[in-house]
């Protein structure tokens, strides 16, 4: 069951950190180096004072206050006074459910303001206005866009928390998720920017992961004047396909369960063990952790390792099927390589994209989505928000019992569909079109990063590596002067996992945006015990702090053959 990953050639770094084209003819393909820098401004006023002047179509600003300095805080570090804008847009009735929506939003804008605007995507079914920090990537952050003088809006993307799941009945609630409340909120938020210091942002920076980088993607296809600088993390930019996936990967560990639930359904955590898939990962580990030359627990090169490493050579078979945590049976392994293979249908027609064996199997994250997630929140996105028509309300008692019930011939399909007043299909809605088609971010100087963890359960680092590989055959073979992709080794959704996965992206965004210094290597941190935000995924037999360079693809971080091997001056990405 090896699976073997088709690399595009993409060009390498440099040593001066800039990639080298693969061919193509530069002139063509000239873009602006970068654009003018962003020019502080202070508030001359006080937040009280800007309440009086806040006034927008459709707007209402429900209340403004004044965050002292150190009422929030990041890494133990307090943030600046601010004021705290909290309002909703386009209040309607739905004519679907009579419910009451709303987009709902904070924004908080720091008195001493760096000049630049930080829109933060957030996460999951959204639902919730997520406090205005400005998130920059990976786990247990040290700074925030906040913290370094951006104003930064964050929203519900148009429902309630107590709207989810069913905001998927309303057709507009549906299309906010989608991208409607980026579309509305992005001019509203310039607007009050400008009321606040007098003047527009100079430049204006986007944000998130998971959904949020969904959201990212999205928007550097749909809005790419509205942005100079994107952050996209473990982009879901094919969320209704992923959870496809994942409901296919619940009704594989179904097929192996060897108890029930409580509610008469397979218990699909008792068909692959805690135990079962830590051991799995030692064994990746056996086999591809020294392909990147040093024994350190970590895999790097993870497209080398699926060539060395199979489920059916590497994983001993269960003697007369006898499961003892150290092993897998023959059904195990079958099911195993559907799960890595990704979601099939009766013929073998893929639904979603594979994922690559990585040691982020063991962490916690990984048994969170495959054997928790994929049975209650990736079905109650599909019962009501992908699928066209949506189910009734009435799914909701038995969540595991839709997604274990799935058929992927028959069902997969209403992804693609429209219905009545559904008149978008959740595949228009929620996926950037002509998702290759960045030309028009690139022609204006705007720049994107993408980054993944290797060990994502949900959301496919296969799927984002070869849209990225897509991305440089449309730009005659390197798209690397606008666009770079980061893979983190280990790291699971987001964060977590057995990783380096604590890194800041933002900025050498805004150093590549607006000084031209295009990224090179990054250094991300392992949060052991030591660390202010400990990853529990993190071996205590690593080193205190360790560090390793995040490469940007194809590149790999290899040990230099010398040095201490916590230190991420001892690796090259090469």
């Amino acid at each position: 069951m090896n699976r073997k990953s088709a690399f595009l050639c993409i060009a390498p770094l440099s040593a001066a950190a800039l990639l080298a084209g693969c061919g193509g003819d530069d002139s063509v393909n000239a873009v602006p180096t970068h654009l003018s820098a962003a020019t502080p401004a202070a508030m001359a006023q006080t937040c009280d004072a800007l309440a009086a002047k806040l006034a927008y179509v459709n707007t209402s600003f429900t209340s403004v206050t004044t965050a002292a300095a150190g009422a929030l805080t990041v890494a133990g570090k307090p943030i600046a006074e601010h004021c705290v804008i909290a309002g909703k847009m386009n209040e309607r009735v739905s004519t679907v459910d009579g419910k009451t929506y709303a987009i709902g939003f904070e924004m908080r804008l720091p008195k001493a303001w760096n000049g630049r605007f930080f829109y933060q995507a957030n996460g999951g079914l959204d639902g919730n206005v997520v406090t205005a920090t400005g998130e920059i990537g990976g786990g247990g952050p040290l700074t925030d866009a906040l913290n370094q003088g951006f104003a930064v809006i964050s929203s519900d993307s148009g429902h309630s928390a107590a709207q989810n799941p069913l905001f998927g009945l309303d057709p507009q609630a549906r299309i906010d998720y989608g991208y409607g409340a980026v579309d509305a909120l992005t001019p509203m938020a310039k607007q009050v920017i400008r009321l606040a210091y007098g003047k527009a942002p100079d430049r204006s920076y986007f944000g998130g992961c998971s959904n949020g980088g969904r959201h990212a993607m999205v928007t550097a296809v749909r809005n790419p004047a509205d942005y100079d600088g994107i952050i996209a993390g473990d982009p879901g930019f094919h969320l209704p396909k992923a959870a496809i996936g994942e409901m296919y990967g619940a009704q594989q560990f179904a097929k192996i369960a060897s108890a029930t639930g409580s509610n008469g359904l397979p218990d699909i955590r008792s068909g692959f063990t805690d135990a079962e898939r830590q051991f799995v990962g030692a064994k990746i580990l056996e086999k591809c952790d020294a392909l990147d030359g040093a024994a350190d627990g970590m895999v790097q090169d993870v497209a080398a390792c699926q060539a060395h490493f199979s489920v059916d050579a590497d994983i001993p078979t269960c003697a007369n099927g006898t499961r003892t945590g150290a092993c897998l049976t023959t059904a195990q392994k079958t099911a195993l390589g559907n799960v890595f293979t990704g979601a099939r249908n009766s013929t073998g027609t893929a639904l979603y994209a594979g994922f690559p064996y990585d040691p982020g199997i063991a962490g916690g994250g990984w048994a969170a989505w495959k054997q928790s997630n994929s049975i209650t929140l990736d079905p109650a996105a599909m019962a009501f928000t992908f699928m066209s028509p949506p189910k009734t309300a009435a799914v909701l008692a038995n969540l595991p019992g839709f997604a274990l019930g799935f058929d992927m011939d028959n069902d997969a399909p209403a992804i693609f569909a429209t219905s009545g007043v559904y008149t978008q299909s959740s595949w228009s809605f929620m996926t950037p079109p002509d998702e290759t088609n960045l030309s028009a971010l690139k022609a204006r100087g705007a720049k994107l990063l993408v980054y993944h963890g290797t060990g994502d359960p949900v959301f496919s680092f296969d799927d984002t590596r070869d849209w990225y590989a897509r991305v440089a055959q449309a730009n005659g073979g390197d798209a690397s002067d606008f666009a770079r992709f980061y893979p983190v080794p280990g790291m699971n959704h987001c964060s977590g996992g057995p990783a380096a996965d604590q890194f800041d992206l933002l900025t050498p965004l805004v150093a590549w945006v607006e000084q031209g210094q295009a990224p090179g290597a990054l250094v991300a941190t392992a949060r052991d015990a030591t660390n202010a935000v400990p990853n529990a995924d993190v071996p205590a037999s690593w080193g205190a702090g360790r560090t390793r360079p995040l490469c940007a693809y194809p590149q790999v971080a290899r040990y230099n053959g010398s040095g201490d091997v916590n230190s991420a001056a001892s690796f090259s990405c090469r």
